[in-house]
């Protein structure tokens, strides 16, 4: 199944640094039945379209836990086969289990620098926007806006560099 792992800047540099990442608490999003079941149309790649933003979205709340982040969102795709579904958190949350294999990753989705401003106002409102905070809203929808790029594994560091 292709899971979307939510991410930072430094944990990609720390994945490429050990050879894996570890999501936190494994926690990642997908093409769930419950997911697919709450969309009254769309085709397989607009589905995980929905789920990889899920994540992106995700990657906002780490930034804000994260002192000195790169404000970027960042998502790791991956290829697992043993996943749980969450329904119970969210439509498209899973959970897997331990570390994922660089060989194992399919790509890497990472904001442009165009995108750092609206990021780093959206990561300090997400909680806010949660709550239904229009300003917040606002300013969520501002980095959402923002196309993540794509990477290989093989790009990231060169993409590191540059930044």
């Amino acid at each position: 199944m292709r899971v979307y792992l939510p991410a930072t800047v430094a944990m990609l540099r720390d994945m490429l640094e050990r050879g894996e990442f570890t999501p936190v608490g494994g926690t990642g999003f997908a093409l769930t039945p419950a997911l697919r079941e709450s969309y009254a149309t769309g085709d397989t790649e607009e589905l995980e379209y929905s789920a990889m933003l899920d994540a992106a979205r995700a990657s906002l709340r780490l930034l804000a836990a994260e002192d000195k982040a790169v404000p970027r969102r960042a998502v790791v795709s991956v290829d697992v086969a043993d996943v749980k579904l969450r329904p119970d958190l969210d439509f498209s949350v899973v959970k897997i289990v331990g570390a994922v294999p660089l060989k194992d990753i399919a790509a890497i989705h990472l904001d442009t620098a165009e995108a750092e401003d609206a990021v780093r106002d959206a990561a300090e409102v997400i909680d806010a926007a949660d709550l239904g905070d229009p300003d917040a809203e606002f300013a969520l929808g501002e980095a959402e806006d923002h196309e993540l790029a794509w990477y290989a594994v093989q790009e990231l560091p060169f993409a590191l560099d540059l930044m």
